[in-house]
């Protein structure tokens, strides 16, 4: 009869226990190749246990192969002799399972104001007209629905970005020349794939780390190009001898600088000036431009056909959506098809179609010109706000025109790390611009004149929480 030590179960349940115990005996051959063991009823009598806690740990045994029924006549041991005894022994059972370290600092309920995360107010989300276009689509199904989506994306809502494109920003492209992705970090794998993983690749400088964080993740050479006032420097990129620059020239974040024509024409000029250089334009938050006429993209005025562009919808409808879209020359299409026709497009075909009926039938556009209104008037209310305390006297706001995030100079007088410091510790999450430098470029001094100016990311933030979290940031930075 089989004997089991439940004194040494610990947090097991009993099942769990009788189940590691007989399993052991067998990997310790102290159960024999074909041994019958006890019927599930004997066993829990012999145990003292319910026979429906034997049944349970006997059908784990069978599921993972250690024991086999034979019907009318038992429970067996499999012979096990062929197995590695190196595998059998690394399938036991830990005797603690191993948890991850969980960081509680930005649980809601630690969180006064969050300045630096891309989030939306869920009053906002247009949640009626969204649930209208999925019934829709639910009421007149059709068999796309369910088959495989095209490595491209489903070409109905390739058709409405084309469309809006045109409208919009004032780009001619072809559905044929969009490609659907899950979020930037799926989009910017594929771009590596077609141009090739043997390229140097530019970064702004500052910039954006992910997108560094991504060419590092496929095994790509790259390169922070430092700044000026008019955008990514042109000598400095040349310098560089990278032939594929990612630039953000509508909006750049986290600076805010909108690329003046003159540099735009500076950096197609060193496009044209060889054939293997490409530009990737990113032109992430150029929906929200509240002053001025919209600025049209790189990709319309650039004659070598050598741009790609990039956009999402993750800022203008919600960034769990995670639906965004890369635009690519023609010239680029056959090796798109050659090294990533084969993969599986990453959103799922439903919503597809849901964004597709919800830009056919106008809501998108009635959609942001409704937030380009909410997030103007939150902006002018929180601009406002600072300026009625004493923040006005030791702040400076610049370009707050463009975008959904405006920079907050800080007197030079102040003690500004004790500062961010403090702020964070209140649960006011916020960015120093210097932050946002990578290190080889950064001048070597313990402060630099980046780390007076904060990024203030306010989308996320409630209008009736304005006068409550000026007062605090106040407070906090006069104490300091």
């Amino acid at each position: 009869m089989i004997s089991i030590d439940f004194e040494k179960r610990g947090e097991k349940n009993l099942s769990e226990w009788i189940y590691y115990s007989i399993k052991t005996q067998i990997i310790n051959k102290e159960l024999n190749p074909e041994e019958k063991l006890p019927s599930k009823r004997v066993l829990a009598s012999h145990l003292g246990v319910s026979v429906i806690t034997v049944a349970n740990a006997y059908e784990q045994l069978i599921s993972e192969g250690y024991l086999y029924s034979i019907e009318k006549k038992g429970f067996f041991v499999t012979d096990l002799s062929e197995v590695d005894e190196f595998l059998l022994k690394k399938n036991e059972l830990p005797d603690q399972y191993i948890s991850l370290p969980v960081d509680c600092s930005d649980s809601e309920e630690s969180i006064v104001a969050d300045f630096t995360s891309n989030s939306i107010s869920y009053e906002m989300f247009p949640f009626y007209i969204w649930s209208k276009e999925i019934r829709k689509i639910l009421k007149s199904p059709h068999e796309n629905l369910l088959n495989p989506c095209p490595v491209q994306g489903v070409y109905e809502l390739r058709r409405q970005i084309s469309i809006y494109l045109k409208k919009f920003r004032g780009m001619n492209v072809t559905p044929e020349q969009i490609i659907v992705g899950s979020g930037s970090e799926y989009l910017y794998s594929l771009i590596v794939n077609i141009l090739g993983r043997d390229k140097v690749y530019a970064v702004e400088n500052p910039g954006y780390k992910k997108t560094s964080r991504i060419l590092t993740m496929n095994g790509v050479q790259w390169k922070a190009v430092p700044m000026d006032s008019s955008g990514i420097m042109i000598q400095k990129l040349k310098d560089s001898s990278a032939s594929v620059v990612h630039v953000s020239p509508s909006h750049h974040y986290p600076t805010g600088i909108v690329m003046p024509v003159l540099r735009r024409y500076e950096l197609l000029e060193w496009l044209s000036d060889d054939d293997n250089r490409y530009i990737v334009e990113d032109d992430y938050d150029s929906e929200f431009r509240f002053s001025g006429k919209v600025i049209q993209p790189l990709f319309c005025s650039d004659s070598s056909n050598r741009t790609l562009y990039m956009n999402t919808f993750s800022k203008t409808i919600a960034p769990s959506l995670r639906i965004s879209y890369l635009v690519l020359p023609v010239s680029l299409l056959p090796v798109f098809y050659e090294r990533a026709g084969f993969c599986s497009n990453t959103v799922s075909t439903f919503e597809q179609y849901t964004l597709a009926g919800f830009i056919a039938d106008g809501f998108y556009e009635k959609h942001i010109i409704r937030m380009k209104n909410y997030y103007r008037n939150l902006r002018n209310a929180f601009i406002s706000a600072i300026s009625e305390t004493s923040l006005s006297e030791i702040t400076r706001i610049e370009e707050e025109n463009s975008g959904l995030h405006f920079l907050l100079h800080l007197d030079k007088n102040l003690p500004v790390n004790q500062i961010v410091d403090s702020l964070r510790s209140f649960g006011v999450k916020i960015f120093q611009l210097s932050e946002f430098f990578y290190p080889e470029n950064s001048e070597d001094k313990d402060i630099r004149p980046e780390d007076f100016i904060l990024v203030v990311n306010y989308s996320g933030l409630k209008r009736k929480n304005i006068l409550e979290i000026t007062k605090k940031l106040e407070k906090i930075i006069k104490k300091s």
